[in-house]
């Protein structure tokens, strides 16, 4: 009964979406369905690999050790899809191949290992250890892959243990290694910090994507060829073992908090990202990543990337391009709304994407503890941006529908800003160095497919570049961009002849420059002729928002605190308690540990209005870090900074004198919808 009423609601779902479709702005269902594979509720299918099999069947590797065989998972005929359950008891398997030569290669924690089949009866009879390493026990040493290069040879990554910051404490945590068929390991590159996500591209280019973490600012996807150094030093401890291609040493990379791309001017072996992916304000967790190899069966951006993330359940979509032989370029949102974090995605043999699913102690927006969902193209085009390539000028983007000609040459319709990051063995990195970049004008292709950004000053190599279409509109139909918002890493300014752009008039000019005005002030910035300074600060620190946070002891409080209030953090975005209590208008102390390998903080937030805090962080964009994700709201009564994992911050407030069930949560985005609890104020 629980598979008809989901196939049902599908089918009512897709019937609605379908009548009311032109009543309605365009939605991101309208060009790409979410369809969700019936699991049977004996399975906990904790995807940890995903692999499609040549008789369309498709195998998934779970965290629990178990290797199943998905029969008719394409749901043909109305039919369910059925399980049949092929190996058992492996050490959390996070990565699963499947051999051209007919078997099974699966990679648990200390190995990657052959499954096969002997008797035909669909169930493993020999696990053959293909490739070992060592373990030192620490729970955050998980291992991925293998992924098959296009000699023969396969990949695979090791993660960092976890000790309060990323260590390498058993041989060649940190790295990528790289096989033969016999089983013979190479090591390939290392920096790694937890490198789940990684693929060859058609070319034979590798990459993998990062998590933000130690020595990692934001997520990222960079370029690995052999003797790279991704940015986290760990692994640099085992570069005098035989066979390293680096002999470059943990002591010698400076946590000076100056750029990544800076750096990499004075460590040769240093890579920096093709892309970054803005935390928060793309992702928080990048995973898995496939190119589209699909000839145009999954829309209209072939060759690009698509890109999964764990914590915010959703795919990124990235295009790609060499400048003088080094590779950048874009992310753009793509869809959002997945039951689960997403670690592995695949395609079908029908061009649909699978993407399996987990949660389990990597807690994220999507409700559901697990799960496995194919992505299928309606075959309706949406307007968006379909690249963004670096001009000696400014940018040139493309689009996938012909653009209306007045509103894309109106440079109003257009906005530019540059960031970048720290790199430093601190968690993360808040956004640093952000400036609007004025425009000088917009040069329309004569077919609509293209615009032409011209910068009115140079831009900046080696930071991210925030391109915004906000007022740009289709030629049919008058639809908005269905994501107007792209980030392009400029690694190196193009080469080639820079545009012509006809003078504007005065008060265009003026408009212009308001319009840049604006867009700085929603972005957290203020500008002052050429001179610019993030605003977040001195309004996070002004006024009421400052006797929100009081990290001293009150000189009035002369007896000390009435009541000290201890709250911790614990794994899958929770806090160690749900429930704490207080008396009204008493003098109360307040100690936030974060003893959790997460950014977290602390808010206090008026009755019911916990999920509107939370909302209202997601807004701050590029001004989130430097408010530490705590908008200004009236509904914020309290709260902590953001908090580097194994630290803690003690707060001093008096308890609202009016009785009620109060809120806490953790407004850091993506985390706020299942991070609270209750603080409940009695008199």
């Amino acid at each position: 009964m629980k598979k008809l009423i989901t196939l049902v609601t599908l089918s009512l779902t897709l019937l609605y979406a379908g009548a009311s479709g032109q009543n309605r702005p365009a939605t991101e269902g309208d060009y790409y369905r979410i369809i969700t594979l019936p699991i049977p509720e004996d399975i906990k299918l904790e995807v940890g690999g995903l692999a499609p099999l040549p008789d369309g069947r498709l195998a998934a590797c779970t965290r629990r050790g178990e290797v199943w065989l998905i029969g008719n998972p394409y749901m043909q005929g109305s039919r369910v899809p059925t399980f049949k359950r092929f190996a058992t008891g492996l050490h959390e398997p996070l990565g699963l191949m499947w051999h051209p030569k007919g078997y099974l290669l699966c990679t648990q924690r200390g190995e990657v290992t052959k499954l096969i089949d002997t008797d035909g009866d669909e169930v493993a009879d020999e696990y053959k250890s293909f490739y070992k390493w060592p373990l030192s026990g620490n729970y955050h040493e998980y291992s991925y892959g293998p992924v098959l290069l296009p000699d023969g040879d396969m990949v695979i990554t090791l993660n960092l243990d976890w000790i309060g910051y990323g260590a390498s404490l058993a041989k060649w945590r940190g790295w990528m290694l790289k096989l033969t068929e016999t089983g013979e390991m190479t090591p390939w590159a290392t920096g790694m910090r937890s490198p789940a996500g990684f693929g060859v591209l058609r070319d034979g280019s590798i990459f993998y994507t990062e998590n933000q973490g130690d020595w990692v600012g934001s997520g990222r996807m960079t370029h690995l060829t052999k003797g790279a150094f991704a940015g986290n030093p760990a692994g640099l401890r085992w570069t005098s073992e035989p066979g390293s291609p680096l002999t470059l040493k943990p002591s010698d990379v400076p946590s000076t908090g100056k750029p990544m791309h800076e750096v990499a001017k004075t460590i040769k072996e240093l890579k920096v990202p093709a892309v970054w992916f803005p935390h928060t304000l793309m992702g928080i967790s990048t995973s898995d990543f496939k190119e589209d190899t699909t000839n145009g069966a999954f829309g209209p951006f072939s060759g690009q990337l698509f890109v999964g993330d764990q914590g915010h359940s959703k795919i990124m979509r990235v295009a790609l391009e060499k400048v003088n032989g080094e590779w950048q370029g874009a992310c753009f949102p793509f869809r959002e709304g997945f039951q689960s974090g997403i670690i592995r995605t695949v395609w079908g043999q029908d061009g649909s994407m699978f993407v399996g699913m987990t949660s389990r102690g990597w807690a994220a927006t999507g409700k559901d503890p697990y799960g496995i969902q194919r992505l299928v193209w309606t075959g309706k085009t949406p307007f968006e941006m379909k690249t963004i390539r670096s001009k000696p000028d400014g940018f040139e983007v493309t689009f996938t529908l012909p653009v209306d000609r007045k509103t894309a040459e109106d440079p109003a319709s257009y906005s530019l800003n540059s960031f970048t990051y720290r790199y430093h063995k601190t968690y993360g990195s808040p956004i640093e160095d952000a400036r609007p970049v004025p425009i000088r004008g917009i040069v329309v292709a004569p077919d609509g497919m293209s615009a032409r950004i011209v910068a009115d000053t140079a831009l900046r190599e080696g930071y991210i570049h925030e391109v915004k279409l906000e007022g740009v509109r289709s030629a049919s139909g008058n639809l908005a961009l269905l994501h107007p918002t792209g980030y392009y890493t400029l690694n190196a300014i193009a080469p080639g002849e820079r545009a012509t752009v006809a003078a504007r008039p005065a008060s265009a000019s003026h408009d212009h420059s308001a319009m840049m005005a604006s867009t700085a002030k929603d972005a957290g910035m203020a500008t002052k002729g050429k001179s610019t300074k993030p605003a977040a600060a001195s309004r996070a620190t002004a006024g009421p928002q400052r006797a929100k946070r009081i990290t001293e002891l009150p000189a009035d409080w002369t007896n000390g605190p009435d009541q000290t209030l201890t709250i911790g953090t614990k794994p899958g975005l929770k806090f160690d308690t749900e429930k704490l209590e207080v008396k009204a208008g008493s003098r109360v102390k307040l100690v936030f540990n974060n003893n959790d390998d997460m950014l977290h903080n602390c808010v206090i937030t008026k009755p019911g209005a916990a999920n509107a805090v939370g909302n209202a962080a997601l807004r701050l964009n590029l001004n989130g870090p430097k408010m530490n994700y705590v908008p200004n709201s009236a509904d914020v009564l309290f709260h902590t900074n953001i908090l580097q994992p194994e630290s803690n911050e003690s707060i001093y407030f008096v308890a609202p004198t009016e009785p009620g069930d109060y809120q806490f949560v953790c407004t850091f985005p993506g985390h706020s919808s299942l991070m609270q609890g209750t603080l409940k104020v009695v008199k």
